[in-house]
């Protein structure tokens, strides 16, 4: 096993030491600014990660079996990457940074012009629909905002109220009591 520690000295924010354990033992072959890297961009893949939950509404599973909860999330999965996909067309054919193209913009837009698309398939209207929902998706750029710091607190208040843990009719009985 190999140790590795290094700094996080960034203007504006703390510094700290960060130890990495890790089974890559060759420094040649992978040198610690490499490892100190990934480690950053660790963060970068938290945020996709969360892309998914939030934006595609999967926090909280509609399925009863194991089975159908598969489905749900290969079916996340599967609409993520054609979402992706489409901002990497985005971003080749306006010459824009993936990393800069706001996720949830392409949602939006892509849901506003989806039932066109739809109604349109096969025609040339249909063509012209996808080159403009591409330049849409293309100039709603994020800011650039290197070493953000996000904090991890809840934003929404919970309710004060106890969980329905049986049907509604039997709970609804014993509140009347």
């Amino acid at each position: 096993m190999r140790v590795l520690r290094f700094d996080t000295r960034v203007k504006g924010f703390l510094s700290r030491t960060i130890m990495v354990a890790t089974t890559l033992l060759d420094p040649t072959q992978y040198p610690l600014e490499q490892i100190a890297a990934l480690c950053r961009d660790r963060w970068t893949v938290e945020l996709r990660i969360r892309e998914v939950k939030t934006t595609l509404q999967m926090e909280i599973s509609s399925g009863k079996s194991e089975d159908v909860i598969h489905k749900e999330i290969y079916m996340h999965f599967i609409a993520y990457n054609l979402i992706r996909a489409l901002m990497w067309q985005a971003a080749q054919e306006h010459a824009r940074p993936l990393h800069r193209l706001s996720f949830a913009g392409t949602v939006q837009r892509l849901q506003a012009v989806a039932p066109c698309l739809w109604l349109f398939a096969g025609t040339p209207k249909a063509i012209q629909l996808h080159t403009w929902l591409l330049s849409w998706i293309a100039r709603d750029m994020l800011a650039d905002r290197p070493n953000r710091l996000e904090p991890r607190a809840l934003k929404r208040r919970l309710k004060p109220y106890d969980r329905l843990t049986r049907p509604r009719n039997e709970m609804r009985t014993l509140w009347l009591r």
